[in-house]
């Protein structure tokens, strides 16, 4: 195998040798997969077919953004709201969860069908007009907003238990600091395993999740028709299934300024513009398209995961065919329920000591966005964005019922409160309106003129 440089980015993995991208591929499977399977384990979905889609949803979404994009489609968050809400007005209507959950699943559906709606306004009027709605004044903010929303959940898993999710974050930090070669660009890898390893030996696993692994089978289907999203036409309650489509469909507005920050994250990490090859409109349609077909099949909506521009940022192998591998690694286990309770048995400590350093390096990144957009906060008019941004998403998010605020049965959450809120601000507050794509741009003019010379 060739010797690896770990100073240098890896933009094809190839180099690296198939054993090696397997590793990678698995380190990416279990960056995302606490949380992944934390958004079924909250709403009563399925974990196997939550791990299918994930799979391929991540293939489609590669498939329609033409191979370029090294983005994991999980679980999210953004939904659980949603979700909640059609089950306590399932209830109403004498309905079960069980019940329920298959019109929440056609409400993400249809909410994914809004991302085509955007995709189409990028190729009818062009990134750069539709861009400047979302400058990096806002979508900064919004992206250090993500990571440090996600890190309450980290700190909550950590509280189970101190010691164990310190030897995951002091592993991390070893190898990617001090670590070589290999050893360098796994650290979360090793991280989880060794924290997950040290707590089985000292016996702090839990009983009952330990019982489940073991009574697990080593081979099932991931999914079951009645937990289906297109179960629900078959029941044909409409004014039910009206409802829930309503109730969730704006929650959509937040996942597709996400999708628009992680885009950009990605972009800004791996030193590529991603927003114009493959485009914007190719990406949200395949967030749009995988999120729409999990949904139709029982499983959370997708959504590009934070979780993976993390591990991007640190071990700086940014081949998408590392990701798919960890897409086909994920498919196949899926099948295996017995996989799915090893996983889920990791403690809970391991998962929240990952991710603290993971959500960390999704704030950094929309700081570093904020630097390299040259964003000027002395500024009075880029302060009060920003101040505006983060206030709102991380109050609502902490400070009220749900994170959302509550319009009747419409709940909107406080990422999409703050993107509403900075997108005027910028549009009618007097200054500066920078393009996201500047950077990215200027980054492409760099390699023409390298190309040319």
């Amino acid at each position: 195998m060739a010797n690896i440089n770990t100073n240098e980015a890896v933009y094809d993995a190839r180099q690296l040798g198939k054993g090696r991208m397997l590793v990678l591929g698995f380190q990416h499977m279990f960056a995302m997969f606490g949380a992944t399977i934390l958004v079924p384990t909250i709403t009563g979905l399925s974990v196997s077919a939550t791990l299918l889609f994930a799979g391929l949803g991540t293939l489609l979404f590669h498939w329609l953004t033409k191979m370029k994009v090294p983005a994991f489609l999980g679980s999210s968050f953004a939904f659980l709201g949603g979700y909640a809400t059609v089950v306590a007005m399932g209830a109403e209507y004498g309905m079960s969860q069980a019940e329920a959950l298959p019109y929440a699943c056609i409400g993400v559906a249809a909410a994914g069908l809004l991302y085509f709606v955007l995709a189409a306004c990028f190729k009818a009027f062009g990134i750069h007009k539709v861009m400047r709605l979302f400058p990096p004044v806002v979508t900064g903010p919004i992206v250090i907003s993500i990571g440090l929303i996600l890190a309450g959940t980290a700190v909550s898993s950590i509280l189970t238990n101190w010691w164990i999710a310190l030897i995951a974050i002091l592993v991390v930090v070893i190898c990617n600091i001090w670590g070589k070669g290999m050893v360098k660009i796994l650290p979360i890898l090793l991280g989880v395993v060794t924290s997950y390893a040290v707590a089985a030996i000292f016996g702090q696993l839990e009983a009952g999740k330990v019982q489940a692994l073991h009574d697990a089978a080593w081979i099932g289907l991931p999914v079951k028709w009645q937990d289906t999203g297109i179960y629900a036409f078959q029941e044909g309650n409409w004014s039910f299934l009206l409802t829930a489509i309503l109730a969730v469909m704006p929650i959509a507005l937040a996942t597709m300024i996400e999708h628009i920050g992680d885009m950009c994250a990605i972009s800004s990490t791996c030193n590529r513009n991603y927003l114009e090859d493959p485009g914007l409109h190719r990406t949200l349609c395949g967030d749009g398209a995988a999120t729409v077909l999990a949904s139709l099949f029982g499983a959370p909506a997708n959504t590009t995961y934070g979780e993976n521009t993390g591990v991007l940022n640190l071990t700086r192998v940014f081949d998408p065919r590392v990701i798919r591998i960890a897409a086909v690694v994920a498919i196949l286990f899926s099948f295996s329920p017995k996989f799915a309770a090893l996983i889920y048995a990791m403690p809970t400590a391991t998962i929240g000591g990952v991710s603290l350093i993971l959500y960390g390096m999704i704030s950094s990144v929309g700081v570093r966005s904020l630097v390299e957009n040259q964003v000027d906060l002395t500024d009075s008019r880029n302060l009060i964005i920003t101040a505006l941004t983060i206030t709102l998403a991380i109050g609502i998010s902490y400070g009220c019922d749900g994170g959302a605020l509550h319009f009747g049965s419409i709940a909107i959450s406080g990422l999409a409160v703050a993107a509403i809120v900075g997108i005027i601000a910028a549009v009618i507050l007097p200054g500066d309106h920078k393009s996201l794509t500047n950077k990215a741009d200027a980054y492409q003019n760099e390699q023409k003129l390298e190309n040319n010379n």
